[in-house]
């Protein structure tokens, strides 16, 4: 890959952004060779720097230790903030005041106030006020009942830098009604890969998007500080989080410094500039394996955190860690990491064990570990921001906007955001606007379900275990279309079974994604693009009403682009809404012809692929050609041309890695699981919230791993439960190698009888195995296939290579079942004569 500065729009932001060597009027023609000087909009102040002397000076160690330290509020008391100073506290994804999943305006902001009390009760001899962050991320996205805007990608494809000023501004409102005064936004990765599970946190795959969204977001949300709707941006993650190899989460970039500093620092600069005045650390690695650098974890890097974001670009604000991050520094617990302090991170995110950071991190500064400059540094530029932002000046309790649900509503704005966001792909037919008065069939799993509009983030971490009623102020799209068309000319239908197409005029198949955050949404190395190999009743749904001689509009929501050639050649028209957030209508606006007219304008943020395994696919790369262009999007009024493209894939993955994907988040398709009781038998459907059930077994979705990651199985009499597909599987030779049955589970009841499991015709009697493995909570087996060879497997003609089998009462959930290469040698595989 190339750096792509191209287009004059990032090269004039970089040049507002450069100190005063490049003039304003004068944009680079060349990439950046380094790293730039950054002019921040917010300028030192002299009487502002001494009271920071003066605050600091007076300081005990302890005192600026616990101003370093941040405790998520569930582990950490008002009380708790007085007796060791704490300089902040966070909420994580899915924590409330009280635990109460429903607390409103009021009851956030009484436990802000009562945190700033206690901060302002200490014995220091200068008090200091304490600061609260949370990732408002798409809106006030943790309270009960606050506006959710689309996600980040779906406002890359707006191309509205004013209406990310806008979005940046009412957030930060909705944030300060509750109490709130610092939001962990906006997210500046330029995503490289689409399997990466926060690729719906990205703008876009062209650093020239985030880039001219940057500043106008930080400018939205921090004003200049004054304002009682301001609130403290972030500008995260740093550095390169959304060029990691295969898209894996907290994985290694290996992009080169000329690619790191023009692609993924794209977003730094115009946002630095604009006045953001905290830093959020990469939970990332950077390998320049180009040029022989490896700069290891950002958590531990002094180079990326001092040399390059404090000395050469200028920031003078603080630098927080992400959740738990300084642990994942080699060497380092989550208690304790004197390098991660002297890499530069100011304030330490330590959710739970805060105490114990406290203390360590005390005893490094005595023993000279980590410098008393370095300590004195970190305290000055965290009260440096907190004056800055006026937290000395008022309390919580005191702003203009103390909890008012009110102000954590901007309804209309959010619904011009969605209408702004929509990308039309195909439109084979001149289906839309949908005149009022037709009849409409809608179906599928996503047409009346906000936790899948929203997204993760959204009212918890994963956005999952949410129901419509955990979105009081909200408009499902099937509520959109009703009240567009008219409630009597709509028809819903989850799954279209027996219903009678021909009666309807047009049929609007609302699908998609299930909600999913962070690592939860990683795809994997050997994961494929395919959205039906993930979610097959999404082409079920479309199968049962497509080609019954009525026109199908598909509203696709998703986190990200997908191979999706099945359903678009069962669609005439292909509408991308990505995850549109708690705003139906903006999506019906442009589905269901009303009193006003509006028409499509949005541009794909991301290239479109057109096989399943077009992982590396940006535009401007070489030999790049993708489906649909980044950048392409159709008005209504034009007719697309797509045709019937080849749906085909390759079963087993992209053989990018040395496992075989059975059933895993990467493909719940391919060999689907199937319980058999007698001669009764049942596939399971990928409904996460269905119980399946048939004499002597009940399947359930639990977790092994992450939240709704495996299946419950539980045995009260003979049963089997097996992933079975529709062809023999076929190993690529990196999974074939010394290869293993690997599979996750959690044995909740030991078997009370005989358990076996089976590859083909060969069979394994593995009653021992789950006794051994009950109440050890997680643990992964590691079954070589040579011991069902030896019983008679021929791998050339499995097409069930999971098959569990019990006579009698036994209880276990299972997950990430695949084949891995190499597994078999491993010191934890099972032994053949274990399982005879």
């Amino acid at each position: 890959m190339t750096p792509k500065l191209r287009n004059p729009v990032l090269a004039l932001a970089m040049a507002l952004a450069i100190a005063p060597a490049l003039p304003a009027t004068v944009a680079p023609t060349a990439p950046l060779t380094d790293w730039p000087q950054v002019r921040s909009a917010i300028a030192k102040d002299a009487a502002l720097e001494q009271r920071v002397r003066e605050i600091v000076g007076k300081m005990t160690l302890a005192q600026k230790v616990g101003q370093m330290t941040q405790p998520e509020i569930k582990s950490a008391s008002p009380e708790d903030v007085k007796r060791y100073y704490l300089g902040s506290v966070l909420n994580g994804g899915g924590s409330w005041p009280n635990g109460n999943k429903h607390a409103k305006a009021a009851e956030w902001l009484a436990l802000a106030q009562r945190y700033h009390e206690a901060s302002m009760a200490t014995d220091m001899a200068i008090k200091v006020p304490v600061v609260w962050g949370t990732d408002a991320v798409h809106g006030h996205n943790n309270v009960f009942g606050a506006t959710l805007f689309p996600h980040n990608i779906g406002l890359g494809a707006a191309r509205n830098p004013k209406l990310l000023e806008e979005i940046g501004a009412a957030t930060a409102k909705a944030t300060r009604a509750s109490g709130i005064a610092w939001v962990f936004g906006p997210t500046l990765a330029v995503v490289r890969d689409d399997r990466w599970g926060r690729t719906y946190e990205s703008y876009a795959e062209n650093p020239e998007v985030v880039s001219s969204y940057a500043g106008a977001y930080v400018r939205g949300m921090q004003g200049s500080l004054k304002d009682d709707a301001n609130t403290i941006a972030t500008a995260k993650h740093f550095i390169g989080d959304g060029g990691t190899e295969h898209g894996k989460d907290r994985g290694v970039n290996k992009s080169t410094t000329a690619q790191m500093i023009n692609i993924h620092g794209a977003g730094y600069y115009p946002a630095l500039q604009a006045g953001a005045q905290t830093v959020m650390s990469s939970f990332n690695s950077w390998n320049d394996v180009a040029g022989g650098t490896n700069y290891g974890k950002m958590h531990g890097s002094r180079a990326m955190l001092t040399d390059v974001l404090k000395t050469k670009m200028g920031f003078d604000g603080f630098v927080v860690t992400d959740w738990n991050g300084i642990g994942e520094v080699p060497g380092c617990r989550n208690d304790s990491c004197a390098q991660a302090i002297n890499a530069g991170n100011d304030m330490i995110m330590v959710p739970d064990d805060w105490k114990a950071f406290i203390a360590n991190t005390i005893k490094q500064v005595e023993s000279g570990e980590i410098p008393m400059a370095r300590i004195d540094d970190a305290v000055s530029r965290i009260i440096r921001v907190k004056l800055r932002a006026g937290l000395f000046d008022k309390s919580p309790a005191q702003n203009a906007h103390a909890g008012k649900d009110d102000a954590m509503q901007a309804r209309d704005l959010a619904r011009r955001a969605v209408r702004e966001s929509l990308v039309l792909i195909k439109n084979e037919q001149p289906v839309l606007p949908i005149a009022r008065g037709k009849k409409i069939l809608v179906v599928g799993k996503t047409a009346d379900d906000l936790s899948n509009q929203t997204g993760g983030w959204s009212i918890t971490w994963q956005g999952t275990a949410n129901t419509n009623a955990d979105f009081p102020n909200a408009d499902t799209i099937l509520a959109g279309i009703r009240d567009a068309a008219g409630k009597d000319n709509v028809t819903f239908s989850l799954d279209a079974k027996g219903v009678d197409v021909s009666k309807f005029d047009v049929v609007v198949a609302v699908i998609g994604e299930r909600p999913y955050a962070e690592g939860d949404g990683d795809i994997g190395p050997n994961g494929t693009l395919r959205h039906s190999s993930r979610y097959p009743e999404d082409l079920a749904v479309l199968q049962a009403v497509a080609g019954k001689g009525k026109p199908v509009v598909t509203v696709f929501v998703s986190g990200r682009p997908l191979y999706v050639n099945d359903l678009l050649n069962l669609s005439d028209v292909f509408v991308a809404a990505w995850l549109p957030g708690t705003e139906g209508k903006g999506v019906s606006d442009l589905l269901v012809a009303g009193s006003k007219r509006y028409d499509f304008t949005g541009k794909l943020p991301f290239s479109w692929p057109k096989s399943a395994c077009q992982t590396d696919l940006n535009v401007g790369d070489k030999n790049y050609a993708p489906l649909f262009a980044y950048g392409y999007g159709l008005k209504s009024a034009t007719r697309s041309k797509v045709g019937k493209l080849d749906a085909t894939y390759p079963l087993g993955g992209c053989g990018m890695s040395n496992s075989f994907p059975v059933f895993s988040q990467a493909d719940r398709a391919s060999f689907p699981l199937t319980i058999r009781s007698g001669s009764q038998q049942l596939v399971l459907g990928a409904d996460l919230n269905s119980t399946f059930t048939l004499p002597g077994v009940t399947v359930q979705t639990s977790q092994v791993n992450t939240q709704q990651d495996a299946k419950l199985v539980t045995w009260t009499g003979p049963a089997t439960v097996e992933a079975r597909g529709a062809r023999a599987m076929v190993l690529p030779a990196a999974a074939s190698a010394n290869a293993a049955l690997r599979f996750d589970t959690i044995v909740s009841s030991a078997p009370a009888g005989k358990v076996s499991m089976a590859m083909g015709d060969g069979v394994l009697d593995t009653t021992a195995l789950f006794k051994r493995l009950a109440g050890k909570g997680k643990q992964t087996v590691k079954i070589p296939l040579s011991c069902f060879q030896a019983k008679g497997t021929d791998l050339a003609k499995v097409d069930t290579p999971f098959s569990v089998t019990s006579n009698a009462a036994f209880a276990a959930a299972f997950a990430n079942i695949e084949i891995a290469g190499g597994a078999a040698g491993e010191p934890d595989a099972v032994r053949c004569e274990e399982l005879q």
